[in-house]
C-alpha cells in the first residue's frame, strides 16, 4: 500500500525524511453534501488537519459540462499554498469530474463510478450487489434529509429543461393533452425497471428515522426493502491520506482527470 509520504510532487517525502514523527497532511476536502454525517465523523477523529467545503446534492444532474465547470470553479478558488493535497469527496459521476486540474498540490479522487461505491466500499462490492439486485434505488442518510424523493433534479438539471419530470398538466399546457399522455407514460415507465429500495446503514445514523422513511417509501411504490451495512473504508481513507493506487488517483500538478474505460475507471493525463 502506497503510503501518505510518497506522494509525487507534493513536498511530503522531504518532510518524513526532516522529522522522526509523523507529519499531519493538510488536506483540502471538497465534497458531495450527502455524504455530510459520514465525513464529519471521520474527520473529528483524523490526525490531519482538513478543511471541508461542501456542494449541493445532485451537481451531476447539471451533465457532465455543468458538474465540471462547478466543480472546477470551486477548486481554482482553493488557496493550495495552504495545502498538501486537494481530496474530492466525489466519484466519477456522469464524467463529471473528467478534465479536472490538478494545480500546485496533487488531486486526490477515489477510484468509483459514483457514489454507492463510496458507500459500500469498493467498487468491487458495489459491482457484485448491482448484478445481484439491477432494479433498486440506493438511499443513506444524506440522500434522505439533503432532498426528498426519489429524484433530485433541479431547474438547471439536464433532465428538468428536457421536461423529464414534469407534471402531467405541465405537459398538458405545453404540448397539449394527447401528446401529455403519451410523454407521461413514457416518463412513468421509466421506474418500471424499479422493484426495490435498498437501505444502506454507515453506523453514523442518529436513530432509525431514515431506515424508516425508506420502509415506507418502499411501501408506497410496492417495492421490496432491504437493509445493507455499508463500509466506510473509503471516505476514512480519503480523509487519512491512505491513497494507495488501486483505490485512489492522485493527480500530480501539471495533469488533469480523464476517463480510464478499465477497472482503474479514472487515470491522470497531462493537462
Amino acid at each position: 500500500m502506497t503510503r501518505r509520504n510518497s506522494l509525487p510532487h507534493s513536498g511530503l517525502e522531504q518532510v518524513a525524511r526532516d522529522s522522526n514523527r509523523p507529519r499531519s497532511l493538510r488536506i483540502k476536502l471538497i465534497a458531495c453534501e450527502i455524504m455530510y454525517r459520514e465525513f464529519c465523523a471521520v474527520i473529528a477523529r483524523s490526525t490531519n488537519r482538513l478543511d471541508v467545503e461542501f456542494l449541493p446534492k445532485g451537481l451531476h444532474d447539471l451533465g457532465q459540462a455543468g458538474m465540471f465547470a462547478r466543480l472546477q470553479e470551486v477548486l481554482a478558488a482553493v488557496d493550495q499554498s495552504q495545502y498538501d493535497a486537494v481530496a474530492m469527496g466525489y466519484a466519477l459521476c456522469s464524467n463529471g469530474l473528467v478534465g479536472l486540474r490538478a494545480g500546485s498540490v496533487p488531486l486526490v479522487v477515489p477510484r468509483a463510478h459514483d457514489c454507492i461505491t463510496l458507500f459500500l466500499g469498493s467498487k468491487e462490492r458495489y459491482l457484485d450487489y448491482f448484478e445481484a439486485h439491477p432494479g433498486v434505488y440506493y438511499k443513506t442518510s444524506g440522500w434522505i434529509e439533503r432532498g426528498d424523493g426519489l429524484d433530485q433534479f433541479g431547474p438547471e438539471s439536464t433532465q428538468h429543461l428536457a421536461g423529464m419530470n414534469a407534471t402531467y398538466e405541465e405537459l398538458a399546457a405545453k404540448y397539449g393533452e394527447e401528446n401529455a399522455k403519451y410523454l407521461h407514460e413514457q416518463l412513468s415507465n421509466m421506474r418500471h425497471n424499479y422493484e426495490g429500495l435498498t437501505f444502506i446503514e454507515m453506523g453514523i445514523e442518529p436513530d432509525d428515522r431514515f431506515e424508516q422513511q425508506t420502509r415506507k417509501e418502499a411501501d408506497e411504490h410496492g417495492w421490496q426493502f432491504e437493509k445493507i451495512t455499508g463500509d466506510m473504508s473509503l471516505i476514512h481513507d480519503l480523509v487519512e491520506g491512505n491513497w494507495d493506487a488501486e483505490r485512489f488517483l492522485v493527480v500530480p500538478p501539471g495533469s488533469r482527470v480523464a476517463a480510464s474505460f478499465d477497472d482503474g475507471i479514472v487515470k491522470a493525463e497531462p493537462d
